[in-house]
C-alpha cells in the first residue's frame, strides 16, 4: 500500500462516491467460449458502485486459458460517463511490489543476486545498522526497515510539491537516521522501504537501471505492451480516472501525485489486461525455476495491504489468498484514487484483476471495504469454477 499519499494535503479525506451504472461482458477475440455471468456477480458489482461510499467504477477481468471475460459497473471518467475498459491505463499501487519481486527473483535465478545477499554487500552507503538485512527479508517484509513513506519530512516535501520528482536513491534517506524496527527475520511488517531497497540492490548488482530491468526481465518476456514505470504525474491516454473527496466534493486525483514518490514500491502504471498476463506468469509455475519458485512460495503469516480476500499469507513479493473456493497467488494495492487486487491460480492458467477507481481501506470506510473484499472473494470463486 502507498496510502499515505491521500493524507498529504489538508483537504484530503476518504474517497467516497455514488457510482453510475454501466455494465458489459465480453470475450477475447478468437475465443469460442461465450461469457457466462456468474450468478449474481454482475449485480454485486452494481451494488458496490451504488453503495454509499462506493467507487465510481469497477472492472473485473478474467483470463482462462485463452478466453477472457470482462465485467464492469460504473464509470472510468465521471466527466464523460465512459465505462472502464481492459486496455485502459491505471495506477496499480502496491501491485508494483510484485514486479520488483519478478525482477529480483529473475536475477536470483540467473545467479546475479542471491536471496541471502545483504544490504551491506550491494548498498554499502545505507546505514551500517541495516547491513545484515537480506534480499529475502526485504521481499517478504521481515526486514525491519522503517517505512520512508511515513516519515514526516517525506510527507512535508510531497505536500509542498506533489509533482516533485524524487530520485530513487533519495527515498530511503528520509529514514536513514532511524534504526531497524526489529531484528531482521523475526517478524512480519509491511514497509514501502523494502521494495525500494530491492530495486536498488537489483541496480547495483547489474549496473542497469531498474526501469531497464523491468523492460528486459518482465515486460518483454511476458508481452506487456502498456505497462511502465513513469517518474512524473501524467497518465497515458485513455486511462481509468481515480477519484477522492476534496473539500466535500468528488475530485479527479489521477495526476495529483508524482509516481517517483513511490517508484518500485508503487509507481507502475498498467492496464487490467496487462496485469492479468503478469500475474498469470509471476504467480504460475513457469516464470521461475523450481528452486527459486519454492523460495517465492515459502509463506508466513502476513497480510497484503489492503488485505486481500480470505486468509492472507506472505511469500516473496507475492501473497497467498486461501478462500472458500480455493487458493490463488497475487497482490493487492491502493493509493490515491485506486484500489487493486490481482491473482492467479497456482498453475497459472487462470487469472483475474479487480480494479476500482477510489482508494478504499479498512480504516477509512470499513463497511465499503468489507463489501469490496467479499466481492473479491466471489471473483476468486468465479475464476476457479469449472
Amino acid at each position: 500500500m502507498f496510502g499515505h499519499l491521500r493524507h498529504l494535503r489538508a483537504a484530503a479525506a476518504c474517497a467516497v462516491v455514488a457510482g453510475v451504472l454501466a455494465v458489459s461482458a465480453t470475450t477475447a477475440a478468437g475465443s469460442t467460449r461465450p461469457p457466462t455471468p456468474p450468478s449474481g456477480f454482475q449485480q454485486q458489482l452494481e451494488a458496490l458502485v451504488h453503495e454509499p461510499g462506493g467507487p465510481p467504477g469497477v472492472i473485473v477481468t478474467f483470463a482462462r486459458q485463452g478466453a477472457s471475460n470482462v465485467y464492469r459497473a460504473g464509470v472510468a471518467d465521471l466527466a464523460t460517463g465512459r465505462p472502464p475498459k481492459p486496455r485502459d491505463s491505471m495506477r496499480i499501487a502496491s501491485v508494483a511490489k510484485a514486479f520488483s519481486g519478478a525482477v529480483a527473483l529473475s536475477l536470483a535465478a540467473r545467479g546475479t543476486l542471491g536471496l541471502d545477499d545483504t544490504i551491506a554487500r550491494w548498498l554499502p552507503s545505507l546505514p551500517a545498522s541495516w547491513g545484515r538485512v537480506t534480499l529475502r527479508q526485504l521481499l517478504q517484509h521481515t526486514s525491519g526497515l522503517p517505512d520512508y513513506s511515513q516519515a514526516p519530512a517525506f510527507g512535508a516535501e510531497l505536500q509542498a510539491d506533489p509533482h516533485h520528482v524524487f530520485a530513487p536513491d533519495d527515498l530511503l534517506s528520509f529514514v536513514a537516521s532511524e534504526p531497524l524496527l526489529f531484528v531482521p527475520g523475526t517478524r512480519y511488517q509491511y514497509s514501502n522501504s523494502d521494495n525500494i531497497a530491492v530495486a536498488l540492490m537489483a541496480q547495483a548488482a547489474t549496473g542497469r537501471s531498474y526501469e531497464q530491468l523491468l523492460s528486459g526481465l518482465v515486460y518483454r518476456r511476458i508481452g506487456l505492451r502498456k505497462t511502465s514505470l513513469p517518474i512524473g504525474y501524467e497518465m497515458p491516454i485513455p486511462y481509468i480516472h481515480g477519484y477522492g473527496e476534496r473539500d466535500g466534493r468528488l475530485t479527479d486525483v489521477s495526476t495529483e501525485f508524482t509516481a517517483s514518490a513511490s517508484w518500485a514500491s508503487g509507481g507502475i502504471v498498467s492496464t487490467p489486461q496487462d496485469l492479468n498476463a503478469f500475474i498469470a506468469a509471476y504467480g504460475g509455475p513457469r516464470f521461475l525455476p523450481q528452486n527459486v519458485r519454492q523460495a517465492q512460495l515459502a509463506f508466513i503469516d502476513g497480510s497484503s495491504e489492503p488485505a486481500g480476500p480470505g486468509q492472507n499469507s506472505a511469500g516473496l513479493a507475492i501473497f497467498r489468498y486461501v478462500t472458500r473456493c480455493g487458493t490463488v497467488y497475487g497482490h493487492t494495492g491502493n493509493t490515491s484514487g485506486y484500489t487493486q487486487f490481482t491473482a492467479a491460480s497456482p498453475d497459472g492458467t487462470h487469472s483475474l484483476t479487480f480494479s476500482v477507481n477510489a482508494q478504499i481501506t479498512e480504516k477509512t470506510d470499513p463497511a465499503v471495504f468489507a463489501t469490496m473484499r467479499a466481492v473479491e472473494e466471489n471473483a476468486v470463486c468465479e475464476l476457479l469454477r469449472r
